[in-house]
């Protein structure tokens, strides 16, 4: 499918009265764990705005059946939405999905689509709610419609409804506080003077979270999750106070909109695109690893490649002496569907690339590539059950990745 299509759809449904949906999808919305109820998950209460028929009783798994085409891979189906609600009945489950996709030939169920973005677009056709679908086939796709959304994490998603005379919006959804014993997003007067008159860096926002999530002894595959979350929060407060007096007190134009819109998303990108690696070099501070000596963070070795962390150091890597088996490399991408193809040649010296990665589970297949191909997969504890059966025993949790650094510099006397 040529970008063309992808730049076309866009065109058609961003318009009023569209509802975009956009989320990654995760390996229980397709077929890559082999769930019975497998679809994609919606929040309850977006599609209850949708289909207000769904909500209206907690009857047995109340349902609403409506036309859905996935664009990207034409397909065309009567779907259903069905809050699964027996929670109300002495059960478990309380949540919303789209089914009846008629199986893995269905773009959206199929297990390499894992890690995929897809962006539903829902409007009223006039005979009831329809839906259009994107589910991107590329990096390429993802960062055009990113450009347009701003960063769409993996267990997140964003809601778009285009045209809104105020972006609030469009922008900010709003984010539910916490209990204040729990919750990280901070209150006007907690917010540090400085960042009121120039937004935080990546950094700062780091500094702050860790000062709100200390270390307190817990394994680093559940600091790492805690303070991801944290950081949000923090970045979500600070953005809300920084960009919401603004539109608040409205536009003289549709430029100084436009404007201040961009602002947002590509604050939004920045944070994204590094949040994981600055988490990940705050834990190996933490945990005795010393900048320089035993890693360093995008360092530039042959051919002008800067991985994202080297292992123990630049010297060490330019040094033929200095055996291969001691050398690491670890880059940090918040999704890998497509992207870990990228750090496939970042270090000639280092046959095997180890990747940290949120990305909620890939497809069998998907990891057997990625296996063949020398990277492996470091992913928080917390996230392996949403990997396919057959390849949780064989990803790295952050723990065990650390655990082999410690051996393999202390064998080199460092």
């Amino acid at each position: 499918m040529a970008i063309s299509d992808l730049t076309d759809w866009i065109d058609e449904y961003a318009r009023p009265g569209v509802t975009w949906y956009a989320k990654r999808l995760a390996a229980n919305d397709t077929l890559a764990t082999g769930a019975h109820q497998a679809g994609p998950y919606m929040p309850r209460e977006f599609l209850f705005e949708l289909f207000p028929e769904l909500g209206a009783s907690t009857d047995n798994n109340q349902d609403v059946f409506f036309r859905l085409c996935i664009d990207s891979h034409p397909d065309v189906k009567t779907v259903r939405a069905v809050w699964y609600n027996n929670k109300f009945r002495g059960g478990t489950r309380n949540e919303t999905r789209l089914t009846n996709f008629g199986g893995r030939e269905s773009a959206l169920l199929d297990p390499d689509n894992t890690g995929a973005l897809a962006v539903f677009a829902f409007f009223d056709a006039g005979e009831g709610t329809q839906c259009r679908v994107w589910v991107c086939s590329n990096s390429i796709e993802e960062d055009i419609l990113e450009e347009r959304l701003g960063p769409v994490e993996p267990k997140s998603f964003i809601i778009w409804r285009p045209g809104l005379s105020a972006p609030q919006a469009d922008l900010f959804s709003p984010v539910p506080k916490a209990p204040a014993k729990t919750s990280c997003w901070l209150d006007e007067g907690e917010i540090p003077e400085e960042w009121k008159t120039s937004f935080p860096s990546g950094l700062q926002i780091i500094g702050k979270t860790i000062e709100m999530r200390p270390h307190d002894g817990s394994a680093v595959d559940v600091r790492l999750i805690r303070r991801r979350k944290c950081e949000f929060e923090i970045f979500r407060s600070v953005e809300s106070a920084t960009f919401l007096p603004q539109i608040k007190g409205g536009f003289e134009d549709v430029d100084s909109f436009l404007g201040l819109a961009n602002t947002i998303l590509q604050s939004r990108k920045s944070r994204s695109g590094k949040s994981l690696e600055y988490h990940a070099m705050s834990i190996f501070d933490e945990e005795g690893f010393v900048r320089g000596t035993h890693y360093e963070h995008n360092a530039v070795i042959e051919g002008g490649k800067r991985p994202d962390f080297l292992f123990p150091s630049v010297a060490a890597y330019e040094n033929r002496g200095f055996s291969d088996a001691s050398l690491r490399m670890l880059a940090a991408k918040t999704t890998c569907k497509d992207r870990w193809r990228q750090i496939l040649n970042e270090a000639d010296r280092i046959p095997q690339k180890h990747l940290l990665t949120l990305q909620e589970g890939v497809s069998e297949g998907q990891f057997k590539e990625m296996t063949d191909a020398g990277v492996r997969l470091v992913v928080p504890a917390g996230l392996h059950d949403a990997y396919p059966e057959a390849v949780r025993p064989h990803l790295i949790t952050v723990e065990n990745f650390l655990g082999d650094l410690r051996v393999v510099l202390a064998r080199a006397g460092l």
